[in-house]
């Protein structure tokens, strides 16, 4: 596998010149996301029990009470607590979406983390294969894209910790700026500055 290393000089025009906060923005909303939003607690009307009324409303000498189950008792509902029928999704335009890309690509390019490589495939399926690859390329981590994933070269690549292969459909910006430096298959790459 021969391996190009790609600099900002060679970036098409459209991967140069692009405000940072795109990529902010689409991160943003990549982990807002990811929020799993299960946080719930009860409100008073949903705790059970507190149906009879605690203590007569006069002549106890103590404040009113209506049920047990107020938030000022123990054992009664919330107040304003956590509620899971948040949405927590971010809007990100599709342009947006992908100068957020093309900016991550560009300061790989930029500190020469970005790899093209003809094809990356592993016949043997062998993770010490794999490994010898990410190895020669003396990166810390690597994110691996590959247009379509064969069953062989996703065994290898599988119980790599420093290593992720993904295909080119989930490519994005997020991904692109949470690994160390990015190898990229020739077609994927051909297909990517083409739309550019």
């Amino acid at each position: 596998m021969s391996t190009t290393v790609i600099k900002r000089n060679e970036l098409p025009e459209s991967f140069l010149g692009i405000n940072p906060h795109n990529l902010y923005l689409y991160c943003k909303a990549y982990a807002s996301g990811l929020r799993a939003n299960t946080a719930k607690t009860k409100t008073r009307s949903e705790v059970r029990g507190g149906g009879k009324k605690p203590w007569a409303q006069k002549g106890g000498g103590r404040a009113r009470a209506g049920s047990l189950r107020s938030p000022v008792f123990v054992g009664g509902g919330v107040a304003f607590g956590p509620n899971n029928n948040r949405n927590y999704t971010q809007k990100v335009n599709k342009k947006q979406k992908k100068l957020a890309l093309y900016y991550a690509l560009e300061q790989l390019a930029q500190n020469e983390k970005l790899f093209i490589v003809d094809n990356i495939t592993i016949e043997s399926g062998k993770t010490k294969d794999a490994k010898t690859f990410v190895d020669s390329l003396g990166q810390r981590d690597v994110l691996i894209v590959k247009e379509l994933i064969d069953d062989k070269t996703f065994l290898a690549f599988r119980n790599l910790k420093n290593a992720y292969l993904v295909e080119s459909n989930e490519l994005n910006a997020y991904l692109a700026a949470a690994y160390h430096s990015v190898v990229i298959e020739k077609a994927v790459w051909d297909k990517l500055t083409k739309e550019s």
